[in-house]
């Protein structure tokens, strides 16, 4: 396990949920951290319990979903921070619906936050760690990017396409020293289950993976030996859910 104090990570998302618990985990570890969601207000209160552990976190409101402007903000960000040494993709949205009843709003909708936004993020930053020699990307996709599952078409293609961009990264990326990691996990209990795209799903929530199991599997991630690289992790719950 290599030392991990002083690097720093951007993480989309982070305000709550898997983005929220990874930025803890990581300061828990020494790793400094760039906090991304709409929501200011609850990213400075992540940030506060990062600063808490010993690191330093500064907070980035950004909507996603204006995939227009985010590799120059995401360029920008770079700029500001110095470096970045762990790009964490982390955002996006669920969606239940079949496929005959999924509009075509909906479906660019979650394509958009999905996939295209990952895309220009990470476009964004790659000059960056080309230019310091390296860095790892970690696109959180999830299990339904793996297997297809009734009603959830637009999210599960979504998210197959994300593993599709990963491992097209990845070979692209190697020859620059950048790593790229996609971590697929089973339902995972978070407020995405609470949000419009949401609500049908009536799942017992006690049975999925909690967001620090999944945080922690990123960490893990992180801290393996120079020299070692995983392309890809999928992490279900020991309790039977999907």
């Amino acid at each position: 396990m290599i030392s991990t104090q002083g690097q720093l990570a951007l993480i989309t998302g982070a305000s709550s949920g898997i983005g929220k618990a990874t930025a803890l985990a990581f300061a828990q570890a020494g790793i400094n951290l760039a906090l991304l969601s709409r929501s200011q207000d609850k990213l400075e209160q992540v940030a506060i319990a990062a600063r808490e552990l010993g690191v330093t976190a500064e907070v980035f409101p950004c909507d996603m979903a204006e995939v227009d402007q985010l590799r120059d903000r995401f360029a920008s960000f770079a700029d500001k921070l110095g470096k970045i040494d762990i790009l964490v993709n982390n955002a996006g949205i669920g969606y239940i619906n079949s496929l005959t009843d999924t509009s075509l709003a909906d479906w660019e909708r979650v394509f958009r936050l999905n996939v295209t936004s990952v895309f220009e993020s990470t476009c964004g930053i790659l000059p960056h760690m080309r230019a310091k020699g390296g860095g790892l990307i970690i696109n959180v996709s999830s299990i339904a990017g793996k297997q297809a599952f009734p009603n959830w078409g637009a999210y599960s293609a979504s998210k197959f396409a994300i593993m599709g961009f990963s491992q097209t990264l990845a070979a692209e990326e190697k020859e620059h020293g950048i790593q790229v990691t996609t971590i697929c996990p089973g339902a995972v209990n978070t407020p995405i289950w609470e949000t419009e795209t949401m609500d049908k799903a009536g799942f017992d929530r006690t049975q999925m993976l909690t967001p620090e199991a999944v945080a922690q599997t990123i960490l893990n991630v992180v801290q393996l030996p120079n020299g070692a690289a995983i392309d890809e992790i999928t992490v279900m719950p020991s309790g039977g859910a999907f």
